[in-house]
Order: structure tokens, then sequence, then C-alpha cells
């Protein structure tokens, strides 16, 4: 998503074949490529037209015009024989996001967050529609005549078209008026997650229904059938659903599901071709539709299909006979990028043991060609992976199941945390902000971990709130929390100081009182100066009655030289506690 947004252009049969070979490729910096899909390499490059990221680009099906939207707002007809600009003009107040052009080619249709019809000539907005919270995804005509044959037709009155929006579940029908009274959309269809690929066939007679076939960010495909016959109320639901998941054998028993990345109609409008699997190595398949069912699963094995073709792969690589001297570089395995590695580790020895017959190659390399961790494949009776946590806290937030939201919330790992907050999808942040702000307000154990959480979801997901105009709002309640525990804040950092100073003098006198016994016996060495020119009354008592005094320390340092250390102890501690010994200090 983050590369170059390719779109093919539509091309109709008696088009000239220079022409019908051109994929026209914008890229993030605002110039176009123009690739020549026969040649194989690039043709032309258009620039100067647009200074941000090109966000859409649309082939004109007459003349060989393509015409281009961009994030610096303005939209731009493009000369591609001569590479220059032909025309540009401003498409809306925000990002143009999706363009399209009407059956006759007279028309032109442009989506931001207001979708847009302009008159191709004259470059005027024929009619405003507005409906969308999001910036516009998809646009595509669904009728090329009108339903009601007794109006003339001027090419585009009577027409209906389609758009799809992010983050939105409904795809959404529009009817161009004669008048300017309507504006809002006549009827949508309604999906379980954002459509990321929308295909359908168009309507050519009144009696004949439009066939949409829709995939979404959930990996599934919802297929529709309807007749477009004016205003309907409520939105419509899928008439078929249509899943894939691999069959739950070979050592693993729970299938898993196989995400559809994109589907087309064939010509017959009854058959679909499917695109499944991984992006880097998708697998393309047809299948005729039985919309009698209402819900369809398509088991496919996954693995063995890109085994088979690695296997192919390997068999058509011949190595020829060269010298010694001389470095061959042969090509290596669709989706690796370097040669086949033989099983080096104990574990894959076992599996070639369990399984003697086998000769493909080890089921660590199958796996990292679909993109999957060797590690994540199987825990069993351990702790749920990150993929899974956020697989849980979305059905928690959607379900507003408090224990499974107690599961995945109370979890004190910091990578874990991170790791689920960066795979959860956009749409269920605010969500999660709400819950997190409910949780606030709960016991201060439970605060301290959902800080976390905060955290995280602030760091990672700030552009995305950025871009939201109701944020403030939406997060009032978190705002005037976080205010009313960061008033207290100041008062709890002086108290902290105060605190920080009291145990720290605590502490020094603690370590005075410790000092070992031999610094302590030269502090306490009594001279007769000091007894003179303090004149205190204890020791002038203690120089008259010296002769005795010695007497008794003759006989305590025979006992002990220990009661002596004491003795000398306390004289000390009266000594320093007495504020006449200053000089004897200094």
């Amino acid at each position: 998503q983050d590369g170059p947004q390719r779109k093919k252009r539509k091309s109709e049969v008696a088009e000239e074949d220079k022409q019908l070979d051109i994929l026209a490729i914008g890229t993030a910096v605002g110039s176009i490529l123009l690739y020549s899909t026969v040649k194989g390499e690039l043709q032309s490059k258009l620039d100067g037209g647009h200074d941000s990221r090109v966000n859409c680009v649309r082939w004109h099906q007459d003349n060989g015009c393509l015409y281009s939207c961009s994030e610096d707002k303005h939209i731009v007809e493009w000369n591609t024989q001569t590479c220059k600009v032909k025309c540009k003009w401003k498409g809306d107040n925000s990002s143009v996001t999706c363009l399209c052009i009407s059956p006759d080619g007279k028309m032109l249709l442009s989506a931001g967050r207001t979708i847009k019809l302009w008159d191709l000539e004259t470059k005027e907005v024929y009619r405003h529609f507005t409906g969308h919270a999001t910036s516009v995804s998809s646009l595509m005509f669904t009728t090329v005549k009108p339903m009601n044959e007794s109006i003339p037709f001027d090419g585009i009155t009577g027409l209906y078209f389609l758009s799809g929006a992010v983050h939105d579940r409904l795809l959404s029908v529009w009817y161009v008026r004669s008048d300017r009274k309507e504006k809002n959309a006549v009827m949508s269809f309604a999906v379980t997650d954002e459509p990321i690929f929308v295909d359908l066939t168009v309507s050519e007679v009144k009696e004949e229904p439009v066939k949409l076939a829709v995939v979404c960010r959930d990996g599934q495909l919802h297929l529709f059938e309807h007749i477009l016959n004016g205003y309907c109320k409520k939105p419509l639901t899928s008439n078929c659903t249509i899943q894939i998941a691999t069959p739950g054998n070979d050592g693993d028993s729970t299938p898993r599901p196989v995400p559809i990345l994109a589907a087309a109609f064939c010509t017959d409008k009854q058959s679909l071709l499917l695109v499944y699997g991984n992006t880097s190595q998708p697998i393309i398949e047809k299948v005729s539709l039985n919309t009698s069912e209402s819900h369809i699963c398509l088991v496919r094995d996954i693995q063995k299909v890109l085994s088979l073709k690695t296997e192919a792969a390997l068999t058509k690589v011949k190595t020829p006979v060269v010298n010694s001297d001389t470095k061959v570089l042969v090509p290596g395995i669709p989706g690796h990028s370097t040669a086949v590695k033989t099983p080096a580790s104990g574990k894959e020895k076992k599996k070639n043991k369990r399984k003697p017959g086998e000769t493909e190659e080890s089921i660590e390399e199958r796996l990292g060609a679909l993109d999957i961790d060797v590690s994540k494949v199987k825990t069993p009776g351990g702790l749920p992976q990150t993929d899974s946590f956020a697989v849980l806290l979305v059905q928690g937030l959607e379900s507003n199941d408090a224990e499974i939201l107690n599961k995945v919330l109370n979890t004190r790992k910091e990578n874990i945390v991170k790791n689920t907050v960066a795979r959860m999808p956009i749409y269920a942040v605010i969500p999660l902000l709400h819950e997190l702000t409910k949780r606030l307000q709960g016991n201060p154990y439970s605060a301290s971990l959902m800080v976390r959480w905060l955290k995280s979801v602030f760091t990672l997901h700030a552009s995305y709130l950025s871009t939201l105009p109701d944020l403030i709002p939406q997060l009032g309640m978190l705002y005037q929390l976080m205010e009313s525990r960061v008033k207290t804040l100041q008062k709890l950092s002086r108290l902290h100081g105060r605190l920080f100073i009291l145990v720290s003098q605590v502490a020094a006198s603690e370590t005075v009182q410790d000092v070992p016994e031999v610094n302590q016996t030269a502090k306490l060495v009594y001279e007769d100066e000091s007894s003179e020119e303090e004149g205190s009354d204890d020791e002038m008592i203690a120089d008259k009655d010296s002769d005795e005094n010695w007497d008794e320390d003759d006989e305590q340092e025979e006992q002990s030289d220990e009661q002596d250390m004491t003795v000398e102890k306390e004289i000390n501690g009266d000594s320093d506690l007495e504020p006449e010994n200053e000089s004897e200090e200094e």
C-alpha cells in the first residue's frame, strides 16, 4: 500500500495497438510512469503536474488522454503523446483520492471527502454529492443507459454510480438527477469490513440486475445482485458470501482462513476470477457461481499448490557444463531471494524420518513463501501470540466482552502490548481508547496497566488520531481524567523533594554512627590544653580525681580492651552533645 498505486486502464478493442499495452503507474513523488507491457520497459515519464503523491490514474476510453489526481488537491489532464500537462485544475479543498470517467467520456467523477461531477469541456462542477465521512477509495458507474427510457438521454442524467470509502462498511449508490435537489445516496450495500476491491457487471438493459463483487479487508468476498430502480431506505445485504480456508489436515486439525485479495467477473457475468493467498505469490482461480447458497466456503490447500509450483520451477532450471573458473548466476525459485537451503536442523530431520517418501522441500521453506512464522504455526497449551492478541482485542471491543478484554489488557509485557497495538486495525483505535478511559477510572492497579496501552496507542497511532476532526469531543473524558491527575503532580513532587531530603539526612546520620572503631579512636584523644581552655565542671572533677581515674583505667585495661573502647565512646557522645567543645573539634 505504501508503494505506487497501479491502475490499468479499461481499453476498448477498437483502439490502436500502440495504446493497448501501456500501463500508467502513479508514484509517491508525484510523477507518472508509462510502462510498455509488450516491450517490458519504461516508455516515458510524466512530470510537472503534481507536487505530492498520486492517488489515482484513469485513461480516457476515446481520445487516449490520461487523468490523474493527487494529495495536492489538483486534477491533471495529460497529453500522453507530448508527455505534457493539457489542463490542471483544483478538484477539492482536501486531497483528491479517486477518479472515474462517465460511459460517454464527457463527464468526470472525482472524490475526496465529497464527490463532484465535472464537465470535461468547461472544467466546471455539474453536480455535488455528499454523504461519506472519510475519503472515498472507489468510484465506478453501474449503468450506461437511464432506466426510464421515455426521457431523452443527454449522456449523464439518469445514470447510477457506486462509491466506497475508507473505514466505511457501506457502499453507496448515487443517482444523477436532472435537477439539483437530491444530493444523498439512493441506496447502499452493507458489508462486514472496509472494502478493498470492488468489481461489477454494468447494467445495460432496464430489467438486467447489477452484479457486485466486494472484497473486504477481513478476506471475505460478498456478492450482490440488485435491479437499480430508485430509492431504497435500508442497506442491502449480500446474496452470497464466499470464504476460502485450508483443509485442516497434515497434523494441524484447525482449518485456517485464506484471505481473498481481489475478485473480478468474467465476460460471461456468471463466473468469477478469485485472487487469494499471499500478495507476493497470489493464486488465481476461475470459479463458477451458485448464488442459491447464502454462504460458500471453498477448501483450498495453499501449501500443496505452492509446493507444486516450486517443484516445477526447480525442474526447469538447467545447470550448463562450464569451466571451474567461470561463475554462473542461476535464477532462484519464485518468491525466494536465494537458492534452496538443505535442511540442517534436527527437527527437520525428524520430519523427514516420519515421511520417508517425501521428496519435496522443507516445511519451513513453504511457510516462508507464505510469510508465516514457523514458531507461530501451532502453540498448543501456551500463551496466545501477538496476532491472536490483536484478533482477541478487536473481538472483545466489538462484542464488549469483559472476559476477553481482561485477558488481553492485563498483560504486563511491553513488547506484547506494542505489537498488539501495531497490528490492530485502525478502526478499533477509538473504541480501545474509550475502553482504556473507562478502566483508568477504576482502581490504581488497573490504571497503571492501562497507561502502558495508552502510551503505545498514542505513540503508534498518533498520525491517524491527528486526522480525526472530532478527536477532542471523543477524548474529552480522557483529557479531564489526565488533567485532574496532573493537578496533584506539583504538590506530590514538592512532598517527594522534602521527604527525599529528610530520608537522605537520616541515612547520613546513620552512616556517621556506623563508622569503624579505628577512625573513632583517632577522634577521641583528650589533651590537657582543652580542659584548661574550656574550664568545664566535668573536666575539673576529672582532673582532681585523676589518680583514682588512672587506677580505675589500669584495672579496666587489665580486664578487657573492649570495655575501654565503650567508655571512650560514651565520653565522646557526651562531649559531642556539649556546645563547649568547638575548639577541640577545630
